[in-house]
């Protein structure tokens, strides 16, 4: 990864999480990384700006004061994002708006700033976050498996409309990975431990997915030395979505 000294990276969702721990990452290759996020600052002193990805004008600025900050821009890695539980009954139609609005027309926003940088880069790299939820049917998570699988079409779309440009896209799909936005919601459960459990059944190889290893491959994605992949994603999720594994007890 000693190619991606000096590369100039930009994060969404980069405050904690996936999004942390790419940061970390990339930097550790030898990235210069900044955040854009909510939050009100940025771990380990990356440096932040500030927008809510449902903000056109404040994305715009946002992007805007990255390249600025960090002379130019060569990675993008679209992984700012919220969840959504239910059945396909349960969320009214103002929820699949806003879920919609910020996981799939969020990440539109980030990248159509981003583009004029890009273009103007000869690594220009885009990864985006989408999910096990996008080629797994999971049970009470309708709306939020719908917007990863758009995610990862889209990322097919726009993987065709930039090659000519030099712009590689691809996405990731992790399986449910340990991060604190799982520790909320299991906080909230009955049993926490047994929720957990139950999640770490689920995958092939008995736990969850950690941020850092899904970190690992978006840094390859992002990296020259992913020069000649492009369209595709890669699932970091246990074997969740291709392994049939007979039951342990056998």
């Amino acid at each position: 990864m000693a190619e991606m000294d000096g590369l100039r990276a930009l994060v969404t969702g980069g405050a904690s999480g996936i999004g942390l721990a790419t940061a970390r990452r990339l930097a550790a290759f030898g990235a210069v990384v900044a955040v854009l996020d909510r939050a009100d600052e940025a771990p380990d002193g990356f440096p932040l700006v500030h927008a809510d990805v449902s903000d056109d004008a404040a994305v715009r600025a946002a992007v805007a004061e990255a390249v600025e900050t960090l002379g130019g821009l060569d990675i993008l890695v679209n992984n700012a994002g919220i969840g959504a539980q239910g059945g396909v009954a349960d969320n009214d139609d103002e929820e699949w708006h806003r879920v919609f609005d910020i996981n799939v027309v969020g990440m539109v926003r980030v990248t159509r700033a981003a583009l004029p940088a890009l273009r103007a880069s000869s690594h220009g790299a885009i990864v985006n976050t989408a999910s096990i939820a996008a080629t797994a049917g999971l049970p009470d998570r309708v709306l939020y498996s719908a917007t990863k699988g758009a995610v990862l079409s889209m990322t097919l779309a726009m993987a065709a409309d930039l090659l000519p440009e030099g712009i590689r896209v691809n996405a990731v799909n992790p399986g449910t990975a340990d991060t604190p936005w799982i520790g909320r919601l299991l906080e909230r459960t009955d049993d926490p431990a047994a929720e957990r459990a139950a999640l770490n059944a689920r995958q092939p190889h008995g736990r969850l997915v950690s941020a850092d290893e899904v970190a690992g491959a978006i840094a390859y994605l992002a990296s020259p030395a992913a020069g000649s992949t492009t369209g595709t994603s890669i699932a970091v999720d246990g074997g969740m979505s291709g392994l049939r594994l007979r039951p342990r007890d056998r």
